[in-house]
């Protein structure tokens, strides 16, 4: 009796496993397709850059845009084309930060840079260029260094 439970989890979990991973669904967009609203982030905070790649990915819960700019940037876009997530090899633009974290990370790291930007459920975080993550919240109010 306890052998058929065993196997028959087995099987059940099995079976979860292999459709979570199929549901996961990666496809390169044409960036004449991309929503009007991600080119117009672009166009706005990144102008002197273009678009090299753009991504479609697709799984159980959500569906996220990668956008792939000339310079080592990398931008992440929801579903209703807003903005989540930007990594870049050197400072971002002051126009994709909160001005309230810009001028914390001034006061408090005078020598560094934001170099990536990330917003999460119910925080923001922000990675200097000496490897420091600094937790703020909706409020852009500083929560924590995370490293």
């Amino acid at each position: 009796m306890n052998s058929r439970k065993l196997i028959g989890n087995a099987i059940i979990t099995t079976a979860i496993g292999i459709i979570i991973a199929r549901s996961k669904k990666d496809k390169i967009v044409f960036v004449d397709t991309l929503p009007q609203i991600m080119k117009d982030y672009v166009n706005i905070h990144f102008p002197a850059h273009t678009i090299k790649k753009a991504v479609k990915s697709k799984d159980i819960f959500n569906r996220t845009y990668d956008v792939f700019l000339d310079g080592k940037i990398n931008l992440e876009f929801n579903k209703r084309g807003e903005i989540i997530e930007i990594e870049a090899n050197s400072k971002l633009p002051d126009s994709v930060i909160p001005e309230k974290i810009i001028a914390f990370v001034a006061a408090y790291f005078p020598d560094n840079s934001i170099i990536e930007w990330e917003l999460e459920r119910r925080t923001q975080e922000v990675e200097l260029d000496n490897g420091l993550e600094l937790l703020f919240d909706l409020n852009d109010d500083f929560l924590s260094i995370d490293n």
